[in-house]
């Protein structure tokens, strides 16, 4: 069988399931659930390079796989995943659109970029990187959860719409631009886990007064 299928993929594996899922959820305007596994492939990104390093004796070509299949499965979870999800939510008007593709694009250039870098720094060092250059693709895990449960505290539609808009176009112009970010520590990223899940189960349970919300947010493809 192609590929690689032990314990050191499945969580790359299972992210990229639940981001397919997400994707039916967004397009059914469930959009509570799409957040829900936006999060989710978030969490298991946070931990996927994690597992692989136990196992110790990975061969060349199995490291090389997990580059590859981790970036392939990221620009699905949150390159395309979001990008479905913001417009369902109201970025549906050409400019938006525009927004939206040019951020597909600083996703899919920074993990091209990742893989060339990474690559060679493994045939270097077997040492954890210490920072990232530039924002991390799954930075949107966090930063999306977290706007849509806040967006019942604002005063209306247009200001959700901005915000979501700015949200899109700060953090993709993040992903590529060349400035160093510490990677988080172990008690970060359980910090970091708790508030985003934190965050969604209130989105679950608030979910109808929120679904109301986003509703009226959406706008007719008038600008097409």
């Amino acid at each position: 069988m192609l590929g690689v299928w032990d314990y050191t993929v499945i969580l790359t594996y299972i992210s990229f399931a639940s981001a397919g899922i997400g994707m039916f959820c967004a397009m059914s305007m469930r959009l509570q659930w799409a957040i829900f596994c936006l999060a989710c492939s978030g969490l298991c990104d946070m931990f996927d390079g994690k597992v692989a390093r136990t196992k110790k004796d990975r061969t060349e070509d199995e490291k090389k796989f997990g580059i590859q299949i981790d970036s392939l499965c990221d620009i699905v979870c949150f390159g395309i995943l979001p990008m479905v999800i913001c417009y369902q939510s109201g970025m549906n008007r050409l400019p938006s659109v525009a927004v939206l593709v040019l951020y597909g694009l600083a996703g899919l250039v920074r993990l091209a970029h990742f893989n060339v870098m990474e690559e060679k720094r493994q045939e270097q060092t077997d040492e954890d990187k210490k920072y990232y250059h530039g924002l991390p693709i799954t930075s949107m895990a966090i930063a999306l959860p977290l706007l849509y449960v806040l967006s019942p505290l604002m005063p209306g539609r247009r200001v959700f719409l901005v915000s979501l808009h700015l949200l899109v176009m700060v953090v993709g112009a993040l992903f590529i631009v060349d400035f160093k970010l510490r990677k988080p520590t172990v008690m970060e990223i359980v910090l970091l886990t708790g508030v985003v899940a934190f965050s969604v189960v209130i989105l679950i349970f608030i979910g109808r007064g929120w679904w109301g919300f986003i509703h009226h947010t959406r706008l007719p493809m008038s600008g097409f």
